[in-house]
């Protein structure tokens, strides 16, 4: 085996080695979605079946017993990851309280440790991409639920009295208050086995979430909700607690009686459940979720938890920061890169379980995070700022996809391979309607998650620098070969068939659209500082800057020897592969992929150069791949010329 085969071996696995949570497959997240449903069944049904460590049901008990087992039996079965033995143990302990016939409230306590640790390890959808449409889910409900839990979810519709066991009552709030929204989705996605509630994998996502919402509002009563909207509104301090959808999804009345007094606690959830689309209006909410999630990890680094504190520290990232990360960026990138690189930081401490570290930088992450806030509040009048950040964006984003571009149409003209062009535009193309679609989503259906931004963008750019490194080896190894002549008459018509043109259709996609979905979410968070105009004119500017870029580029590759032009063009995208692999590392640590140990150096954005250990040593990978494959290239061009 070659020693570039080894190294690039090598590459390929520590990429995927380096990954605690390497993307799980959908079946995978639905087996997570099912243990999950099993552990909150457990949370909440427990203390019907055991009270005072004695048994009150005996067939509850023996159903509890059976869904500690399943749980733990699935885990096994959940594809394997560093979390996955420490969520086995914690399975073992709560079958182990079950069996002791421990208190409700240790028993509830520990499911729902576990069901939050599951979630951390293997992550999931868990909250709606938009606000669901209570409307919707009324009708919903009278169509699809009524006739088993009644026009008012009393549990008394007309197929009630056949039904063994009976349905639940939803309007009981003892019960209701254990479960959270996410709960309820997941029993209307797939059913409670054992009774006559069925799956409605039929129904949307958006309209089994709608579902969910609107019975899980069905136990509160107007004045509830009245009461919840006084509070919700005078004191600004409750937003803290519920600060989105997402933690909204997550919550119980229960689990939010730990930070509110309990009957303020039931009244904000009356008024939030009924009213989610309140949690869209404040864009300036997530910061407050993020030095949040900080101080809660503080708490559970404290306890010894580092798994917890590690999930807080992510969520801190990706639910609070990443939602105003593409507005500071373009108004204030000193004062973003120093809080992503603090982010990685705290990240880092409290993976080492350094709690005075950890104490330390959230402090200067506190501070950071309300300049943000005062940042974003202040810019949002100012056009000239919106229209020079639309371009800069413009720019920066896209001049490396275009140098990928363009050093294919170059390649493939110089190699008099035109008939493979199509391949190309097509790709790139294809790649800017995808990000119009994008801009259509961003900025009118769904708000893109934190972690899908940073998993688009990491993988997509260690794709696309493993492939730009292939391609560049191959260039300077034709750039010394003595024939080159020869071999672009005699073998290029076979080297490039249908598979390689598709390669290059997937290439030319990928590496623009990288750019392009980027792009798109800097745009969407600047549109709505009401400057359309100014980031139009930024963007046709930039349109002109870019064209005339690439005209420049391939009239000077045409000039050039093809040897030369060889050369040159290997250069360049071994230098766009080194940036790629910092990029993408770098965006999979954010997502919380790839754990992040800082290194003192500097940051060099332009080439890709960030400071932690794992990003630069895929990068030296790289580094030692160019150079092995240089040598061995120098070797046979010798050899070729003898």
């Amino acid at each position: 085996m070659s020693s570039l085969r080894i190294l690039l071996i090598l590459l390929i696995g520590f990429l995927y080695t380096a990954s605690p949570v390497i993307a799980q497959t959908t079946s995978g997240q639905d087996k997570a979605k099912q243990i999950w449903q099993l552990l909150d069944y457990l949370a909440v049904d427990y203390g019907a079946a055991v009270k005072d460590g004695k048994v009150a049901s005996d067939s509850e008990y023996a159903e509890m017993q059976e869904f500690a087992l399943s749980a733990e039996r699935q885990l096994g079965e959940l594809p394997a990851n560093a979390a996955q033995k420490g969520l086995q143990q914690q399975a073992a302990q709560l079958r182990s309280l079950i069996a002791e016939k421990s208190v409700a409230a240790t028993v509830s306590t520990k499911a729902r440790d576990l069901a939050g640790a599951l979630l951390a390890a293997y992550p999931v959808p868990v909250s709606p991409s938009k606000a669901p449409d209570l409307k919707l889910g009324a009708k919903l409900f009278q169509a699809q639920c009524a006739s088993c839990h009644g026009s008012l979810g009393r549990g008394d519709g007309p197929l009630a009295a056949s039904l063994n066991p009976p349905p639940i009552a939803l309007t009981g709030h003892d019960r209701a208050k254990e479960r959270s929204l996410f709960s309820l989705h997941q029993i209307i996605t797939q059913g409670v086995k054992g009774t006559s509630m069925p799956a409605f994998a039929q129904l949307s996502d958006d309209e089994r979430w709608a579902l969910a919402f609107f019975a899980a509002s069905l136990p509160y009563s107007d004045a509830d909700r009245e009461a919840g909207k006084k509070l919700w509104v005078a004191d600004t301090s409750v937003h803290a607690s519920v600060p989105s959808l997402s933690i909204l999804s997550q919550t119980s009345e229960a689990m939010l009686t730990k930070t509110l007094p309990d009957g303020q606690a039931g009244q904000v959830m009356a008024y939030l459940k009924s009213n989610p689309q309140i949690l869209e209006q404040d864009k300036f909410d997530s910061l407050a979720l993020s030095k949040s999630r900080l101080k809660e990890s503080l708490v559970a680094l404290d306890k010894g938890d580092i798994p917890e504190a590690s999930r807080l520290a992510i969520s801190a990232y990706l639910d609070g920061f990443e939602p105003v990360e593409p507005a500071l960026a373009t108004k204030d990138k000193v004062l973003f890169n120093s809080i992503e690189k603090n982010m990685g930081a705290f990240r880092a401490a409290v993976t080492a379980g350094n709690g005075d570290e950890a104490r330390t930088i959230e402090q200067q992450l506190e501070a950071q995070l309300n300049q943000t806030q005062i940042v974003l509040q202040s810019s949002n009048s100012d056009p000239i700022s919106t229209l020079i950040s639309a371009l800069t964006i413009l720019l920066r984003e896209g001049i490396e996809a275009l140098l990928v571009v363009v050093a294919m149409i170059a390649f493939l003209k110089r190699a008099e391979r035109k008939d493979v062009l199509p391949y190309v535009h097509a790709g790139w193309i294809a790649a800017l309607a995808a990000g119009g679609l994008t801009w259509v989503a961003a900025t009118y259906l769904v708000t893109f998650s934190g972690a899908s931004r940073e998993m688009t963008a990491g993988y997509s750019s260690l794709f696309a620098a493993v492939v730009l490194l292939s391609v560049g080896i191959w260039m300077h190894q034709k750039s010394l070969a003595g024939r080159w002549q020869q071999y672009v008459k005699d073998k290029l018509s076979s080297a490039l068939n249908k598979r390689s043109a598709m390669m290059l259709f997937l290439l030319s996609f990928v590496t623009v659209y990288r750019e392009v979905f980027e792009t798109v979410l800097f745009y969407a968070a600047l549109w709505g500082d009401g400057n359309g105009g100014y980031l139009l004119t930024g963007l046709l500017v930039g349109i002109v800057i870019l064209a005339a870029i690439a005209v420049v580029l391939l009239k000077t590759t045409a000039r050039l020897p093809i040897s030369q032009f060889f050369a040159v063009s290997s250069a360049l995208v071994a230098i766009l592969a080194f940036v790629l692999v910092g990029k993408g590392i770098t965006a999979l640590q954010e997502a919380g992929v790839i754990n992040v140990t800082p290194i003192a150096m500097p940051r060099i954005d332009l080439l890709g150069i960030y400071p932690s250990t794992q990003s630069i040593l895929a990068q030296v990978i790289i580094l030692a791949i160019i150079i092995v494959s240089f040598v061995c290239n120098q070797r046979l061009g010798s050899q070729s010329r003898a």
